[in-house]
Protein backbone atom coordinates (compact mmCIF):
# COMPACT_ATOMS: atom_id res chain seq x y z
CA UNK A 1 0.00 0.00 0.00
CA UNK A 2 1.22 3.48 -0.81
CA UNK A 3 1.15 6.38 1.66
CA UNK A 4 1.93 10.00 0.79
CA UNK A 5 2.29 12.67 3.46
CA UNK A 6 3.48 16.26 3.45
CA UNK A 7 6.74 16.81 5.30
CA UNK A 8 8.28 20.06 6.45
CA UNK A 9 11.99 20.43 5.69
CA UNK A 10 13.79 23.00 7.83
CA UNK A 11 17.33 24.01 6.89
CA UNK A 12 19.70 24.17 9.86
CA UNK A 13 22.65 26.49 10.39
CA UNK A 14 25.10 23.71 9.46
CA UNK A 15 23.28 23.22 6.11
CA UNK A 16 21.65 19.97 7.29
CA UNK A 17 17.88 19.52 7.33
CA UNK A 18 15.39 18.58 10.02
CA UNK A 19 12.24 16.92 8.73
CA UNK A 20 8.91 16.54 10.48
CA UNK A 21 5.48 15.32 9.50
CA UNK A 22 2.68 17.53 10.87
CA UNK A 23 0.16 14.69 10.61
CA UNK A 24 2.35 12.14 12.40
CA UNK A 25 3.15 13.57 15.81
CA UNK A 26 6.70 12.60 16.78
CA UNK A 27 7.78 11.45 13.32
CA UNK A 28 11.00 13.44 12.91
CA UNK A 29 14.25 12.84 11.06
CA UNK A 30 17.36 14.64 9.83
CA UNK A 31 19.55 14.60 6.77
CA UNK A 32 23.04 15.99 6.14
CA UNK A 33 22.17 17.12 2.61
CA UNK A 34 18.90 17.68 0.78
CA UNK A 35 19.20 14.34 -1.01
CA UNK A 36 19.96 12.57 2.24
CA UNK A 37 17.07 14.39 3.95
CA UNK A 38 14.62 13.17 1.31
CA UNK A 39 15.89 9.62 1.76
CA UNK A 40 15.67 9.89 5.56
CA UNK A 41 12.13 11.32 5.32
CA UNK A 42 11.03 8.32 3.24
CA UNK A 43 12.57 5.93 5.75
CA UNK A 44 11.01 7.73 8.72
CA UNK A 45 7.57 7.70 7.11
CA UNK A 46 7.87 4.01 6.20
CA UNK A 47 8.93 3.03 9.71
CA UNK A 48 6.22 5.17 11.31
CA UNK A 49 3.42 3.67 9.19
CA UNK A 50 4.78 0.15 9.75
CA UNK A 51 4.81 0.77 13.51
CA UNK A 52 1.21 2.05 13.52
CA UNK A 53 0.13 -0.95 11.44
CA UNK A 54 1.90 -3.47 13.68
CA UNK A 55 0.29 -1.95 16.78
CA UNK A 56 -3.15 -1.90 15.16
CA UNK A 57 -3.33 1.87 15.51
CA UNK A 58 -5.21 4.18 13.18
CA UNK A 59 -3.14 5.79 10.44
CA UNK A 60 -4.17 9.45 10.22
CA UNK A 61 -5.22 11.00 6.93
CA UNK A 62 -2.64 13.30 5.35
CA UNK A 63 -3.25 17.03 5.36
CA UNK A 64 -3.40 19.17 2.27
CA UNK A 65 0.19 20.41 1.83
CA UNK A 66 -1.10 23.88 0.88
CA UNK A 67 -2.74 24.25 4.31
CA UNK A 68 0.36 23.59 6.41
CA UNK A 69 1.91 26.64 8.02
CA UNK A 70 5.68 26.94 7.85
CA UNK A 71 8.33 29.61 8.20
CA UNK A 72 10.23 31.27 5.36
CA UNK A 73 13.28 29.09 5.92
CA UNK A 74 11.23 25.87 5.59
CA UNK A 75 9.63 24.15 2.63
CA UNK A 76 7.04 21.42 2.27
CA UNK A 77 7.41 18.36 0.08
CA UNK A 78 5.28 15.27 -0.32
CA UNK A 79 6.99 12.10 0.85
CA UNK A 80 6.01 8.61 -0.29
CA UNK A 81 6.17 5.30 1.55
CA UNK A 82 5.32 2.01 -0.12
CA UNK A 83 4.45 -0.57 2.52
Amino acid sequence: MEYVYPAVFAKNEDESFTIYFPDLHGCISEGKTLGNAIYMAERALTQWVEYLTEKGMEIPCPSNANCIEHSDDEFISLVRADI
